[in-house]
């Protein structure tokens, strides 16, 4: 576990690489999906906190929204901009919906709310280590789920950004914000995209210096923390900006956070974790 190359940001906490023994499971194949979470919002009539809330934060170019309905700027981020009315059903903002996105995966959706699906479908977020070992498909200290080199004979094999981060997309992979989640080739274990597309919310609280001290078995994170653990990179990662669409990459938010290019997978509960 951990970063073989020394590809990472050093405030990451990326390294050391390290052993990790975990016991078996089994994970999504794909990040949930629009249609999945609809189910489970009609089931329950559940609300999301970006609903709750009133606003999310939406990409500047994937905005579809009134005027007045941008708040303002992230700072230190400008490219993101606070959309009242943008959630899991309007990505872009009021003015955008998810007709023709049942099979793209769900997006302003917390780690709250993902907890929340999870409790109704019967399944857990994975933990941090397990994401890293199910995305690495076997290839152990990859940068990469199908290997150490981005391109495979030119050819795109993630959903990333192409150009000038982040002014201008040139979309050679096909997409400017979320891809279906069966797009690209699966790793070695079956898994669709776990690099690209969206990042994913893990189980583990964050903290960058955990790799010195994390147990050898089924470590879990730390006890408490601010920020919960999120992997993979998304659509808008740029070797230029956010070198994370890799498989050892790291990154976290507040549990009650919710962005236009972050979701997550689940994993079966068996008893043994």
């Amino acid at each position: 576990m951990g970063d073989s190359y020394g590809d990472g940001n050093p405030q990451d906490g990326e390294r050391p690489v390290h052993e990790v023994s975990l016991t078996a499971f089994r994970i999504d194949a794909t990040s949930v999906t629009n249609a999945d979470f609809a189910k489970f919002v009609d089931a329950t009539g559940y609300a999301t906190e970006a609903e709750t809330f009133g606003y999310s934060a939406v990409f500047h170019l994937a905005l579809s929204a009134n005027p007045a309905d941008v708040i303002a700027p992230a700072a230190g981020t400008p490219w993101w901009l606070g959309v009242r009315g943008a959630d899991w059903r309007h990505p872009g903002g009021s003015l955008s919906g998810i007709d023709g996105l049942e099979d793209h995966p769900v997006v302003h959706v917390s780690w709250n709310d993902a907890v929340a699906y999870c409790d109704w479908s019967g399944r857990r977020l994975p933990t941090e280590a397990e994401w890293e070992y199910a995305s690495r498909g076997g290839l152990d200290g990859a940068r990469y789920p199908w290997g150490d080199d981005l391109l495979d004979d030119g050819a795109w094999r993630a959903n990333i950004w192409q150009g000038d981060f982040p002014r201008i997309n040139t979309v050679e992979d096909g997409f400017l914000t979320t891809a279906p989640v069966r797009t690209f080739e699966p790793n070695g274990y079956g898994l669709w995209q776990t690099v690209g597309n969206i990042w994913e919310w893990c189980a583990d609280w964050s903290d960058p210096s955990y790799y010195l001290t994390s147990p050898v078995s089924g470590p879990k994170g730390p006890p408490e923390g601010m920020y919960k653990v999120l992997r993979g990179g998304s659509y808008l990662c740029h070797d230029s900006y956010c070198n994370r669409y890799r498989c050892a990459a790291r990154s976290s938010n507040t549990p009650d956070s919710s962005m236009g290019n972050a979701g997550f997978r689940t994993v079966e509960i068996d008893g043994t974790i």
